[in-house]
């Protein structure tokens, strides 16, 4: 593969606040250790932790990590290597760790953190993949114990991360029920959920009892409501609210909030499911990597159904702001 150049493009920001403190800049492309691989960005998901952070509310990113490219997971083609697993050309996508970002030419991963891309994916799809995908397998299987036979409530079941979880848990055996929007509605149930609740003109705990595992990816009034629909030991998983304790001890039920983690083993049988035609991914819409603030105005302003991606082959065609370089 060509050369790296020594400074490289990327999405960063120096501060914390609203749409306007993200910017284009440009930053020292980054050398591996031994063991870890240089990596050249194909494409870079969004995802809601993006504006969590350059919004300054997400724990693990403070003042000590800026300036700080945002993105969390992507597909890339491997520019550097001296891993015999993953030689220089390879596909590969994965997730990052919190302080290393995606939305750049290159970024540094280690093995682990990486699986190959399988030939079903095309490179905006396999970018969609990591943080959804590793984020509801967790959810349903690590952290809610799902099992064949079992009845699972998805909230919020046409998203990125809710799309995956719909089909993750039918692909195990559960009898999957989805809330979504009237617009998402037939693609919750192209995806196979069993039952699908329009939770604009239904209230799901008016239609729905024993409930063995409940995955908030909503919380708030949605968490809330949820208590009422779980049986008696259920699970109740949260990726965006701590449940309360009380409430679950009252029905003796578990409940949880969890932040995913990279886990290559676990892409591994996610891409093994995309690959065998049982699980598919939905993007939604690609934006261009100079579109790259609207993209993210657009996810935390709600896009609906799947994923959005962004293209990064156009990055050197994007002119950096005048605002950040190297050293200042």
């Amino acid at each position: 593969m060509p050369t790296p150049p020594r400074i490289q493009h990327a999405l960063l920001i120096r501060r914390f606040g609203g749409p306007e403190v993200v910017e284009f800049g440009e930053l020292p492309t980054p050398e591996p250790r031994p063991g870890d691989l240089l990596l050249k960005v194909e494409a870079a998901s969004l995802n809601p932790v993006d504006w969590k952070i350059r919004s300054g509310k997400y724990p693990l990113v403070k003042d000590d990590k800026l300036p700080y490219v945002l993105g969390r997971d992507f597909s890339a083609t491997v520019a550097h290597s001296d891993v015999a697993s993953f030689p220089e050309g390879t596909p590969v996508h994965g997730l990052l760790g919190i302080e290393r970002g995606s939305f750049a030419q290159y970024v540094v991963a280690r093995p682990d953190e990486l699986a190959r891309v399988p030939g079903a994916l095309d490179r905006f799809a396999a970018a969609a993949v990591p943080l959804a995908g590793l984020t509801a397998w967790q959810g349903l299987f690590d952290h809610g114990g799902l099992q064949a036979g079992q009845r699972v409530l998805i909230h919020a079941g046409a998203g990125g991360v809710g799309h995956l979880a719909v089909q993750f848990a039918k692909a195990r055996g559960a009898h999957v029920i989805a809330t979504v929007s009237t617009d998402d509605v037939a693609f919750a149930r192209s995806l196979g959920a069993d039952e699908v609740i329009d939770y604009k003109t239904e209230r799901f705990e008016n239609k729905l009892r024993d409930i063995d595992l409940v995955y908030d990816l909503i919380g708030a009034d949605t968490q809330e409501r949820s208590w009422s629909v779980l049986k008696r030991g259920g699970t109740l998983v949260s990726t965006v609210q701590e449940p309360s304790q009380e409430k679950a001890a009252a029905i003796g039920a578990r409940a949880t909030r969890y932040t995913a983690t990279s886990d290559a083993d676990q892409l591994r049988e996610i891409d093994a499911l995309i690959q065998a035609g049982k699980v598919r991914v939905q993007v939604s819409r690609k934006f261009a990597y100079g579109e790259a603030k609207e993209a993210l105005q657009a996810l935390e302003q709600g896009h609906g159904a799947g994923k959005l991606v962004l293209d990064m082959a156009g990055v050197i065609a994007a002119k950096p702001d005048p605002v950040y370089r190297p050293g200042d």
